[in-house]
């Protein structure tokens, strides 16, 4: 289906280019060659010279390949064959002016492609992205007044809903515009949580994210992967692709899936929608220590999301954008008491269900000292390495984690 101007006229063919897989086109069909991939090197020649069908044909074969096994067994070159063949179907779609497809397959080659054609895979998706919407003007919006949020909870209804014994107990000490050098003495040195308010107005985020529209805009026609279920411990957890605008009407409708609710959970969005970036920045904070920055990972779902008990290597900055959580935390030294699973998958993860206590399997859980917040929009909770943190979404939530290392020269230990 093709595109046509407001007067009828049918819109040029819109083409992107694609220099590394020009560059590199033929040294990688080779490598793919030599690990037995003959039929995919047909269909790849035949698709660089336009043939739909061939290059649907690649992109099924190498798809066929990342599902052949566990992830980390998967060879690298067919994820690079993989990002190949959705460049030469993208191209197809939006030199038809079929740019939600373009983008679709695109956003499948940046999220199971390999890392050699990814500034290609970017570039595509910005060139694309802004053709789809260029009859929109991003900047101007941001107040349209469909909010994701706009009503406070009951908080006697919230209580009813949260692990026992919650908020009774110690809460995490709040700090207002705390300063890097406090930060540095008394919680990153020392290893102890702290909620730091007034420090995210200037995020162009926090004055975006709540607004429905801005979103969709930004990102309604690309493709995220989302976790369904209860959560990832559970048997009927399981992950999808879909658009980011499907997966906002999941949350507006309060549709959800016999076995749980959908979660936006620990992608790198931000790496994949450059726009949403742009409405961050790092935080100060992050470099204490000297270290450097790990991960920077989107959490966004609906009221309901439960993140099971577990722990992270790294020290951790939650950036809570829109809506508000729960969040329970017990220090690392409580390690054995807490009952992590056997084996290396899920050795981070508490065997104790928070939510479904059996005090008969673990009976000393309740007496364990824990602290615990309700983290409010605007604010951002410092969580050190290895602390156990048990998180539930209390309204829809949009949080931002930031996971730095620590520096060679740091003197916390």
């Amino acid at each position: 289906m093709s595109t046509t101007t407001a007067s009828g006229d049918r819109a040029p063919s819109f083409h992107f280019d694609t220099p590394t897989l020009d560059r590199e086109s033929a040294a990688l069909l080779h490598s793919i060659s030599e690990h037995g991939g003959y039929a995919y090197v047909s269909m790849a020649a035949l698709a660089a010279g336009g043939d739909i069908r061939a290059a649907e044909a690649a992109c099924e074969m190498a798809w066929e390949q990342l599902h052949s096994g566990p992830w980390h067994s998967v060879l690298p070159v067919w994820r690079d064959a993989y990002s190949m063949a959705c460049l030469y179907v993208a191209r197809h779609h939006s030199g038809n002016g079929e740019f939600r497809e373009a983008l679709r397959v695109l956003d499948l080659g940046i999220i199971m492609g390999g890392a050699l054609l990814r500034k290609d895979l970017d570039s595509a998706v910005a060139k694309v992205s802004e053709q789809s919407r260029r009859s929109v003007r991003v900047s101007e919006l941001g107040d349209s007044g469909r909010r994701l949020v706009d009503r406070d909870f009951n908080v006697t209804e919230v209580l009813q809903l949260l692990p026992m014994k919650s908020l009774s107990s110690t809460l995490v000490v709040k700090k207002s515009a705390l300063s890097l050098d406090k930060f540095l003495k008394d919680h990153y040195l020392s290893r102890s949580p702290v909620i730091i308010s007034d420090c995210m107005a200037h995020w162009p985020a926090s004055a975006k994210w709540n607004d429905e529209d801005y979103l969709l805009t930004v990102a309604g026609d690309r493709t995220v992967p989302v976790e369904v279920g209860k959560n990832y411990l559970c048997a009927e957890w399981k992950q999808e692709l879909i658009t980011f605008s499907e997966f906002i009407q999941r949350i507006k409708s309060g549709a959800c899936s016999p076995g749980g609710p959908t979660y936006l959970a620990q992608h790198p969005l931000f790496d994949q929608i450059n726009e949403l970036r742009k409405d961050i920045f790092i935080p100060d904070y992050c470099f204490a220590g000297g270290g450097e920055l790990r991960s920077l990972n989107a959490w966004f779902g609906p009221a309901g999301t439960v993140t099971p008990l577990h722990h992270d290597p790294h020290h951790n900055i939650l950036a809570q954008v829109v809506g508000k959580k729960y969040i329970r935390l017990y220090s690392s030294s409580l390690s054995e008491e807490l009952s992590p699973h056997s084996g290396t998958m899920l050795s981070n993860s508490s065997q104790v269900d928070l939510d479904d206590l059996d005090e008969r399997k673990f009976p000393k859980v309740q007496e364990l000292e824990f602290v615990d917040c309700i983290l409010e929009e605007g604010e951002m909770l410092y969580i050190p390495p290895k602390w156990w943190h048990y998180v539930r979404s209390l309204t829809t939530s949009f949080s931002v984690s930031f996971w730095w290392s620590e520096g060679d020269t740091s003197d916390a230990s």
